[in-house]
């Protein structure tokens, strides 16, 4: 790399640095997965490798949903011993075991979430007894039980969702309806569009301008613009098929960790192009993920 020293003209430094690769310094953090795992991975987006043990969530769960700034990770909900309210969090930059953070508005499993830099909102889930339409909210700089945000179009499980800085969309479980809300203020989710394929138990990442969804067993992946109503585009597959796993992204990458049957896969997608994924690596226990990944440096930041 060239050393300027106040001698090169601003001219010439711009030149050099528009030739300068982009290095992605997103940092990937997979907490949890099925009912007995508490463990955190950690993975740098920046090269292909294998994930490292990053600490251990509060309680050993599954069936989760995480959230993040680009500062802090926060998981909430799930099923381990019994279902759970727990809300932990770590600080992405410091490996370290999760410390309590508050609670949901109730016990909640099979639930996803999504965020911008400033808020996290959990989205339905199965209480034991029902699925849910309830839409939550935290603070993610602060500490402090969910508060209520509004209702989903319908009540679900095993959804998936995506944000940008200001829109969170989320498809519903069981269904093939995508739904959107203004993450900055409170209120009902309304209509985005649709999915080309049912995807119940599958998992989304975005940059802020695109967000992907895939998985459901099928192990296609499909595309929607944020900014934009419509309908989900066809973008390529997985390297296998899976659901259950957990997905999260930086401004240029996409990646898709774990999965049912105990996978322990990691691969990638460029977000901005279409195609099928490619191995990135693995995890340090295999695993289903649910929607226990997350980033600091995903779409909503």
């Amino acid at each position: 790399m060239p050393n300027f020293n106040g001698v090169w003209s601003l001219t010439t430094q711009l030149q050099y640095a528009a030739d300068w690769p982009i290095v992605d310094r997103t940092i990937a953090l997979f907490g949890g997965g099925d009912e007995n795992k508490n463990v955190i991975d950690t993975v740098s987006f920046v090269a292909a490798a294998n994930a490292t043990d990053f600490g251990d969530l509060t309680v050993a769960r599954g069936y989760h949903a995480s959230v993040a700034s680009s500062t802090r990770g926060v998981w909430g909900g799930g099923s381990g011993s019994s279902r759970s309210n727990v809300i932990d969090y770590v600080t992405i930059a410091s490996a370290g075991n999760a410390q309590d953070f508050g609670d949901l508005l109730s016990v909640n499993s099979s639930l996803t979430a999504l965020s911008n830099n400033t808020r996290g909102v959990f989205i339905g889930g199965y209480n034991g007894s029902a699925d849910q339409n309830v839409l939550q909210y935290i603070t993610i700089a602060s500490t402090g039980n969910a508060q209520d945000f509004g209702d989903a179009q319908a009540a679900h499980n095993y959804g998936s969702a995506c944000a940008s800085t200001t829109r969170g969309v989320f498809l519903e479980g069981n269904t093939d309806k995508y739904s959107y809300i203004t993450i900055g203020s409170t209120g009902n989710a309304t209509d985005f569009g649709d999915a080309f394929s049912g995807k119940t138990g599958a998992s989304a990442c975005s940059n802020s301008t695109r967000g992907i969804f895939g998985g459901a067993g099928s192990g296609d992946l499909e595309f929607i613009t944020i900014a934009t109503l419509g309908n989900g585009t066809d973008f390529g597959n997985l390297s296998a098929t899976r659901n259950n796993f957990g997905a999260c992204a930086s401004s240029i990458t996409g990646m898709f960790a774990g999965g049912n049957s105990n996978q322990d896969v990691i691969d990638t997608v460029t977000i901005s192009t279409t195609g099928d994924a490619t191995d990135f690596g693995n995890l340090s226990v295999a695993r289903a993920l649910y929607s226990g990944a997350l980033s600091n440096g995903h779409g909503g930041l």
